[in-house]
């Protein structure tokens, strides 16, 4: 742990947290130390277990991995999580039917039915569950355009999705906004400029507490977006009026096809804010995310003021749907990333060592998402492509009801006229 007291030059050792013994671990301990320079794992199967019930809805405790959290100026989550059966297997449904739904979309923009700009998550799966399972639907989520497991999440149908890349009128934004821009209850998008999103996540802060609601905004961005400067914009103004802001960089290694390291001078994320205290996670975990968000939102609405937390995770695929991926890494890495840090294999592994489920049941957890993803992608597939009216282009550009006498285009001749 970083301490106010306590700083180093950049020429000194790092300081690091000192490593307890797994047996006398307390919940939250202080030391710090001078030594070798340790990192979150991104190892996702790296927690362990005991007296697991027998009841699918009693709770059980779960140890995380020593090596889930780095803090900064904080003192570390817990290393327990309470889970229940249930919930494991929720968990492990919701990110199996997020991979099959980006995989879908994958497809679908090969076969050249979904156009224009797509942005998977595939690999990073473990993030948008983990946080959605420490939170409340009272809370807010907004994030960058790497949104398709956040919109699902928070309550948007994979039809709609799927409906929005396809352009169809009964896609999540009417099918006007694409793999950039879904909005649900609760959740503010996928925002298409990058870093954008922050100060608009902090409004929604801000909201929360001028409004005395217990609640906080989790905001995401990427490694990419780090460093554009509104992003310091929003810390300072959270910090100054003390929101209940989660800010949050899902590091997934690379800013389009530029290694963190090439772009960032600090590549510690959870250490930007500077004066806010920050938290690195294993985002490759989805029950040390949920520790972390859980730990992060009773932090903040305690009114400790924001936080910044970094997620350690990995896509497996390139950018966008025109990225290959491979030509700024390699094969090999993202071979190894799969075979070894993968989300749901990870938890697929606890789950069957902890005995929760047999396999058979998880065989057939599988086939239930996939079986659901696919009957929504055919839904999405049949939805009616929008007409191409001057009615829709004029739509949805005012709340319903407040709309002017008419609208300007290019000329008086192509002015649009609402209708009284």
């Amino acid at each position: 742990m970083f301490s106010r007291a306590l700083r180093v030059p950049r020429t000194a050792a790092p300081l690091v947290r000192a490593r307890p013994a797994a047996a006398a671990r307390p919940a939250t301990f202080r030391p710090a130390a001078f030594g070798a320079l340790r990192t979150v794992t991104t190892d996702a199967a790296s927690a362990h277990a005991e007296a697991v019930p027998d009841a699918d809805d009693q709770p059980f405790q779960v140890t995380l991995s020593d090596e889930s959290f780095e803090t900064y100026e904080i003192d570390p989550p817990a290393y327990t999580v309470d889970v229940t059966k249930k919930e494991l297997k929720q968990m492990y449904y919701d990110m199996v039917v997020v991979r099959q739904m980006e995989m879908a979309a994958d497809r679908l923009y090969k076969e050249k039915k979904i156009r224009g700009f797509c942005h998977l998550s595939t690999g990073q799966e473990a993030v948008a569950v983990g946080i959605e399972h420490a939170l409340t639907k009272e809370d807010d989520v907004i994030t960058a355009y790497r949104c398709h497991g956040f919109a699902l999440m928070r309550g948007g149908s994979i039809r709609s999705i799927i409906g929005e890349l396809l352009g169809r009128r009964e896609g999540i934004a009417y099918g006007k906004g694409g793999s950039m821009h879904m909005f649900t209850k609760g959740f503010y998008g996928g925002n298409g400029i990058v870093g954008a999103q922050v100060p608009v996540g902090a409004g929604l802060a801000f909201a929360h507490k001028y409004l005395g609601k217990k609640n906080a905004a989790v905001i995401l961005y990427g490694d990419g977006a780090s460093n554009q400067g509104q992003v310091f914009e929003a810390f300072n103004m959270a910090k100054l009026w003390n929101l209940p802001a989660l800010f949050g960089c899902e590091n997934n290694k690379y800013g389009m096809g530029t290694a963190a390291n090439r772009s960032s001078a600090l590549t510690d994320y959870y250490k930007r804010g500077q004066y806010i205290p920050g938290l690195k996670v294993n985002g490759m975990d989805v029950l040390a995310v949920k520790a972390a968000v859980k730990y992060g939102k009773e932090w903040t609405v305690a009114e400790n003021g924001p936080l910044v937390l970094e997620y350690v995770t990995y896509r497996y695929g390139g950018h966008s749907m025109s990225d290959p991926g491979t030509t700024y890494r390699t094969r090999e890495e993202i071979q190894r990333m799969r075979s070894t840090n993968d989300p749901i294999a990870g938890l697929k592994q606890k789950i069957l060592e902890w005995s929760v489920c047999k396999e058979d049941e998880l065989k057939s957890i599988d086939k239930e998402a996939r079986k659901h993803v696919n009957e929504e992608v055919a839904i999405a597939e049949a939805m009616a492509v929008p007409e191409a009216t001057p009615q829709i282009l004029y739509e949805d550009i005012y709340v319903r009801g407040t709309e002017p006498q008419f609208m300007r285009g290019r000329t008086p001749e192509e002015n649009y006229y609402y209708k009284a």
